[in-house]
């Protein structure tokens, strides 16, 4: 569901819990270094409910501190899997100003293996990318959905069942704990970029007495009281997406692209309107592809506009992405399915809709986890990592975010006393390997434990 690579960082230092004792990590030369990066092996359960059970490996990464070491900085990237040690090459400038205090640790993710370019034991299936599925009109399209989400999933699930099973944020978060055992410096502080947020919201569940300091970076509110309000939530802030561009072009010169909007999505619903190549588009589609544009601010709304128009005359050309799949889409749930709630009979799928649509009117639905968690339905594991409130006895915790996702973690953080967002009014997402004004609060949070003033804005 999630499209952009990003970053999550989990810095362990002195000062937390003791650390139970371990054999040490064995560093070595990574294979194939380019940027001074020693490797280790770590092992853990596949399965955290076993642990006398069947072992896998994590492989580690680490780049040494270029001044005194005070503590080791773990990286994890989002995605919801990612290869640490790949991805961290190319962006290695990007944690100067952190190495000067701490050494830098990555790892890749369980289950994410070779087709991620990952090292450690990976699920020996094939990720592929899939249409969000249409809502179902009736109780047959329903079952269908169940089926074909169903036949997906096991076709990867039957390749390793014990680890499909084990796949969650909350799993990810058994292993960032096991990493911070085996590292031996004490108490952990994490930044969490894009979905590897849930990995920091679920270890402040599981582990909060482990906690010196967290940083939640563009993600997502995977930590609600009431899960219905927080999908609301994130339909409203579709809604202020198209808002700000429907403003701009009351002074841009397309005054008439607002009207125009919502005759082409409410003819689109009943009727379909054509793009090239037989592709056709629901009101569904087009919401979500106009979301996304919208997000992306001025360098994106002129091309917005134009594509709105031509559709209203019928050719919804325009909407075609340049690259990647014609439709709305996303990836294989492995993750996702066992973090969200999914809809549990079409009834109550159509009274989430309704309401959607009605705190979101021009937005709808579209691109919010009641569409995304169609591709769930049916799926052969429960969701064993829900949503649920971070516990109050947290420290105060870091949010960091551009439109949209800044509300969103503050309303993460909302149960945690005295915890700071900082906001870039602008598009983006994450802000710690973009925006320099966030990186310095952030690195000086995670080794100092000082928070920005408020409001902190970048």
């Amino acid at each position: 569901m999630l499209k952009s690579i990003a970053m999550a960082l989990t810095l362990v230092v002195s000062g937390g819990a003791p650390a139970q004792e371990t054999a040490p990590l064995d560093w070595a030369p990574c294979p194939g270094d380019k940027i001074g990066m020693e490797c280790a092996d770590l092992r853990v359960p596949v399965d955290w409910s076993k642990p006398e059970g069947r072992r896998i490996t994590l492989k580690l990464g680490r780049l040494k501190a270029t001044g005194r070491a005070e503590g080791s900085a773990l990286v994890a990237y989002g995605g919801p899997g990612a290869p640490g040690i790949a991805y961290t090459e190319p962006i290695v400038d990007t944690w100067a100003g952190l190495r000067k205090r701490m050494h830098v640790v990555v790892w890749d993710t369980r289950g994410y293996g070779e087709q991620f370019r990952g090292r450690s034991t990976g699920l020996p299936c094939v990720w592929t990318r899939v249409p969000i599925p249409a809502a179902p009109r009736d109780d047959a399209e329903w079952g269908r959905l169940s089926d074909t989400n169903r036949g997906l999933a096991e076709a990867c699930r039957h390749k390793d069942p014990e680890l499909f099973a084990n796949m969650s944020s909350a799993d990810h978060a058994r292993d960032m704990e096991a990493i911070r055992k085996a590292l031996g410096d004490g108490g952990l502080n994490y930044y969490g970029a894009s979905y590897a947020g849930f990995y920091g919201q679920a270890y402040a569940r599981l582990f909060p007495g482990q906690v010196r300091t967290m940083v939640l970076d563009g993600t997502w509110n995977h930590s609600p009281a009431d899960w219905g309000k927080e999908v609301e939530a994130m339909a409203r802030s579709n809604e202020r997406s198209l808002t700000r561009f429907f403003d701009w072009c009351a002074t841009g010169g397309c005054r008439d692209v607002p009207r125009k909007w919502r005759s082409l999505v409410a003819g689109a619903d009943r009727e379909p309107v054509r793009a090239a190549d037989g592709v056709a588009y629901t009101g569904r589609d087009l919401r979500s592809f106009a979301v996304s544009s919208a997000r992306q601010g001025r360098a994106a709304w002129p091309g917005l506009a134009a594509a709105i128009r031509k559709a209203h005359g019928g050719d919804a050309s325009a909407f075609l992405p340049a690259r990647g799949a014609r439709y709305p889409d996303q990836a294989t749930g492995v993750t996702e399915c066992t973090d969200w709630p999914r809809p549990t009979s079409r009834s109550a799928l159509d009274a989430m809709t309704a309401r959607l649509r009605k705190a979101a009117p021009n937005a709808g639905a579209a691109n919010t986890m009641a569409t995304a968690g169609l591709a769930c339905v049916g799926w052969p594991v429960p969701v064993t990592n829900p949503p649920a409130p971070l516990p109050k006895t947290l420290p105060p915790l870091l949010g960091a975010g551009a439109w949209g996702e800044s509300d969103a973690v503050t309303r993460a953080m909302s149960t945690v006393p005295g915890s700071v967002t900082i906001t870039h009014d602008g598009p983006g997402h994450t802000l710690y390997t973009s925006n320099p004004c966030a990186r310095t609060h952030i690195d000086r949070y995670l080794t100092d434990k000082t928070l920005p003033p408020t409001p902190a804005k970048c």
